[in-house]
């Protein structure tokens, strides 16, 4: 499904912490698609604003005209408008249209803030004024008002804003802190609340917060809008698709909820406050921008490119040398290892394929799906296939099948070690964590091959290598899909998992890394 689509129309801000700039952050933190028509364009910064080059109307129209003809939108954010024939354009462009936010007209001059009000608040479903932006809309309209010194002050204010034609106003009280009875703080100390008032025409919603000392609040108007925009459109584009599933599958099928207004408006609010407590207090040196990604997680790779990421992190790259590079391994791959030791390891690997299996079937038994569960039954199933090869192995240098389960055959503490991580990684972890356990045995023993495949130093059977088998083994195709299958199982699922999780998921694949280099050093497995 194509996410939500929001036309933001309004003035571009060059330092980034307003206007458009902001309006496009907040949509793509909601996951909203954005498209922009600019009506100016200003040179400003967290001091203020330096210069306007006003976009001419009509070329504001094309904008507009461009992106509704074309992509269509689920609802309509309006920001700084900069005059009366701007808004008579956006007036006629945008009257077919349901949702429009606007925010930000102290900067109109009087002819376009009365063309503001005849034209635009007709069609307006939001209209979002703080104090000031309030009573210049009363003023201009020739209404009394009492300058608001309480909560219900503010709850008049916002009545009487809403009888210029809006279909709800949304009263910012941020310039007013409360004290704890609702009256205004006429002190630092007494400065607890703020306090926004939406009004329909007919109920109050009020929507505080806690008063926060910060100078990042440059941008807030413009945020808190488009916020609302975005989850307008997130429910009209959720409930549209629900209800075209809907009719297509049954007749009787009860309609979607309808929008919920004061619940977007709502969560905007949180979502402005919490970018203002996470805020950087470092960006300029005025009034600074709000944290607008403070509820997204970023992944740090690209889709289907993580094991790329996880062999080249940071803590990954020396272990992970470290194992495939070996002297142990490139012993057998140049024929000068002690055949001692080789049997040592051909004995004690074998005893760990057994637990390596067994983890498989605790992973088998922690999937969710068949697709996942299959592919361990699979891997399973080729690890019984490399124990019968192990096996012919093993009789080539005079070890038995029984020698290798003699009652008095005990596991090597590196054996022991290996085995019991991933194990316990498979009772205590999650499916994921079972192929991070288990991903440095499939990846490094493939990778290990290949490299000393192809390096001139190796010496292969016919030039006297009895270890060369072992390095065939590891690049035939059968191992090699069977690489393929575990590294896009892992690339599957790791795209769903917080940038945490990741790290925590990283430090198991260390962890076991470890383990494998440990197996392959020379006092690893005594006689």
């Amino acid at each position: 499904m194509a996410p939500p689509k929001v036309l933001v129309i309004a003035g571009s801000d060059s330092s980034g912490g307003a206007g458009l700039e902001a309006d496009q952050k907040v949509l793509a933190a909601h996951g909203c698609y954005a498209m922009t028509a600019t009506t100016a364009l200003t040179a400003q910064n967290t001091l203020g604003v330096q210069d306007v080059h006003v976009t001419p109307p009509a070329f504001v129209g094309k904008q507009i005209d461009a992106c509704l003809t074309d992509i269509s939108c689920d609802a309509v954010k309006l920001g700084v408008a900069t005059t009366s024939l701007v808004i008579t354009t956006l007036a006629y462009n945008c009257a077919p249209k349901v949702m429009v936010s606007t925010s930000g007209h102290q900067l109109l001059p009087g002819d376009a803030i009365r063309n503001l009000r005849d034209k635009l608040l007709p069609i307006t479903t939001l209209l979002t004024p703080n104090i000031p932006e309030a009573t210049l809309l009363l003023r201009d309209a020739d209404i009394q008002y009492k300058s608001p010194s309480s909560l219900e002050d503010l709850k008049s204010l916002a009545k009487m804003v809403h009888q210029l034609g809006p279909r709800a106003v949304l009263v910012k009280g941020g310039h007013m802190p409360l004290t704890k009875t609702y009256t205004k703080a006429v002190s630092d100390d007494e400065k607890l609340l703020t306090v926004d008032v939406l009004y329909d025409g007919s109920d109050y919603t009020i929507i505080e917060s806690k008063y926060l000392r910060s100078k990042n609040t440059h941008g807030t108007g413009c945020s808190l809008a488009s916020a609302i925009a975005a989850n307008l459109a997130i429910q009209k584009s959720t409930s549209t698709s629900t209800s075209t599933t809907s009719s297509s599958s049954s007749s009787s099928s009860s309609p979607p909820p309808s929008l919920s207004l004061s619940t977007a408006t709502r969560l905007a609010v949180h979502y402005v406050s919490a970018g203002i407590e996470t805020a950087h207090a470092d960006m300029g040196s005025g009034s600074g921008p709000i944290n607008h990604f403070h509820n997204v997680q970023t992944l740090p790779f690209s889709r289907g490119h993580f094991i790329e990421y996880l062999l080249s992190h940071p803590s990954v790259q020396r272990v992970w040398h470290a194992y495939t590079h070996h002297a142990f391994a490139e012993g057998m791959a140049r024929g000068t290892l002690s055949e001692g030791l080789f049997k040592n390891y051909l004995v004690q690997d074998y005893l760990y394929l057994t637990h390596f299996a067994r983890t498989h079937a605790l992973a088998a038994y922690k999937s969710h799906n068949m697709t996942t569960l299959s592919a361990s039954a699979d891997i399973i199933l080729h690890i019984r296939r490399e124990m019968d090869l192990h096996l012919s192995y093993c009789a080539d240098f005079g070890i038995t099948k029984d020698d290798l389960e003699h009652p008095r055959l005990r596991e090597s503490m590196a054996c022991v070690a290996y085995s019991r991580y991933v194990l316990d990684v498979g009772h205590s972890e999650d499916w994921l964590a079972i192929q991070m356990a288990l991903a440095p045995c499939l990846l490094g023993y493939g990778e290990t091959a290949r490299r000393l495949y192809a390096d001139p130093q190796s010496k292969t059977t016919e030039q006297g290598n009895k270890y060369w088998r072992w390095v065939e083994n590891y690049v035939a195709d059968d191992y090699t899909e069977a690489v393929r299958v575990g590294r896009d199982l892992i690339e599957q699922h790791i795209t769903k998992q917080s940038p945490s999780r990741i790290e925590e998921l990283v430090n198991i694949f260390v962890r076991a890394t470890e383990m494998e280099v440990r197996f392959w050093d020379f006092d690893a497995h005594p006689d």
